[in-house]
């Protein structure tokens, strides 16, 4: 990737005077564009011909990474493979060119496919209404929220503006919280991970009244299983609140429980992550959120339309490509392979809980602290082996967290080959520290300063005028 042709930039391949498209003769006129719309000079485009720009856009695509090039175990966030045909059923044309104000009567088979994931969502969740419109998991989880404040504003329950949080949430879960209008009120957790009892019980003692609900993901940040569920729900809905489920994490849960059946009131389901559609970049989303019975009639008008259809589609075409029989697998093959990283690793890297996992685990960073060898410095190694890091640095519970989430698709090859790789980061950090230090080594940019790079990006490319032309 050094070489002139792909390593550049496309404004340093410009030649003056190439062209890469012609337009068409001018048959409509000329109109002349009102001055003050005007440039004073002419916009410093690259001049390329079509080849140079195809090559050097497609060698550009091709440090891209993503689920389809190579095994993405990033922690949280459930980065799935998404199978073809899910691609194919959200682009038939019947559904790809629908528009969002179309009149009612000429998108029933919309409408049908909508019910239809509603059923099947009610089924996997134990809830009994989903509304489609919101956009992304952190718009359902403000939807969700302003379920709750509706509720708690029609019983006369204004005073109820408090939700309590894990420490070990999402970040969302208190910024949701804070955009609705609520207070955000911190739980600890145990040092098995677990919800602490005694400090939610001294919370609900000397706040019931002003507890509007309980935010809560299940297995929670750290990937496990928060077991004491039935006595938090019964201790929030004897004060009168009710019980939110942050389905971030609902990938390992299918198959094996329902949040419905645990005593969750409203919650929100990343389409996105467990039903497929590998969210990189930023998009797309949808955040449909569902809620038990008696509840449906709080739903609040968060969008004119209904939320990402394309996602509703693959979301979809996922659940009846897999079927009920196989739906039931994900969670526990989920499960699987995180625990076999998991028990592979725990030697050389430090595991702060050693306990059965579920979909996902956090490494403390590498075992021997001696070496100097961070997380972030194994992370950045991992990209010279052809590997995606893993979420770092999150949760905050641990100074140098390592979450890894492998998901239920990955073959045992595939763990095997990332785990291997691990393991000689481990004997790098020893052997030649320095070594892991200063990765990567073999990609087009190298070690970069994070902290520069956040406070003053360069998002422009300024031509270098060279004085002596």
């Amino acid at each position: 990737m050094n070489n002139r042709l792909y390593g550049n930039l496309i404004f340093e391949l410009s030649k003056e005077g190439r062209k890469g498209y012609s337009l068409p003769r001018n048959n409509y006129g000329d109109y002349q564009i009102p001055q003050e719309l005007c440039r004073a000079e002419d916009a410093a485009l690259p001049e390329c011909d079509e080849l140079t720009v195809v090559r050097h856009y497609t060698n550009l695509s091709n440090n891209n990474f993503g689920v389809d090039t190579g095994f993405y175990p990033l922690g949280s966030c459930t980065m799935k493979y998404n199978p073809k045909i899910n691609e194919e059923i959200a682009a038939l044309p019947q559904f790809q060119n629908l528009h969002p104000s179309q009149p009612g009567a000429t998108v029933m088979g919309a409408k049908a496919v909508i019910a239809m994931l509603d059923e099947a969502l009610c089924a996997l969740t134990g809830l009994a209404h989903f509304t489609f419109k919101p956009y992304a998991g952190a718009h359902g989880e403000l939807t969700g929220l302003m379920v709750i404040d509706n509720y708690h504003r029609s019983r006369g329950d204004l005073q109820r503006k408090k939700v309590i949080v894990p420490d070990s949430a999402h970040g969302t879960n208190p910024a949701s919280a804070a955009v609705c209008g609520l207070e955000i009120i911190e739980v600890k957790s145990q040092a098995d991970g677990q919800v602490d009892l005694d400090d939610l019980r001294r919370i609900v003692a000397e706040l019931g009244a002003e507890i509007a609900a309980m935010m809560m993901t299940n297995p929670n940040t750290l990937g496990l299983f928060e077991t004491q569920i039935p006595e938090i729900a019964k201790l929030i809905h004897d004060c009168g609140g009710l019980m939110y489920y942050d389905g971030a994490n609902l990938n390992p849960m299918l198959g094996a429980c329902r949040p419905g059946d645990m005593g969750f009131d409203v919650m929100h389901i990343n389409l996105h992550k467990t039903f497929s559609t590998p969210h990189g970049g930023g998009g797309p989303g949808a955040g449909p959120v569902g809620v038990r019975e008696g509840l449906q009639e709080f739903f609040p008008n968060v969008s004119p339309y209904q939320g990402n259809f394309g996602v509703m589609m693959r979301a979809c075409a996922y659940i009846l490509s897999l079927g009920r029989d196989q739906l039931k697998m994900v969670g526990p093959l989920a499960t699987l392979n995180a625990n076999y990283i998991k028990e592979s690793l725990k030697d050389v890297y430090e595991l702060p809980i050693d306990t059965t996992c579920c979909h996902e685990f956090v490494f403390d960073g590498l075992k021997d602290k001696s070496t100097g060898v961070t997380t972030m410095d194994v992370a950045k190694r991992l990209l010279d082996y052809g590997y995606h890091a893993p979420t770092i640095y999150f949760p905050l519970l641990f100074h140098e967290s390592l979450m890894i989430e492998p998901t239920e698709n990955e073959s045992k090859e595939t763990l095997d080959g990332f785990i291997e790789v691990m393991r000689k980061i481990a004997e790098e950090a020893k052997t030649d520290p320095e070594l892991v230090k200063s990765a990567p080594h073999n990609t087009p940019i190298g070690r970069v300063d994070d902290v520069l790079a956040a406070k003053h990006p360069i998002t422009t490319y300024k031509q270098m005028i060279n004085d002596n032309n």
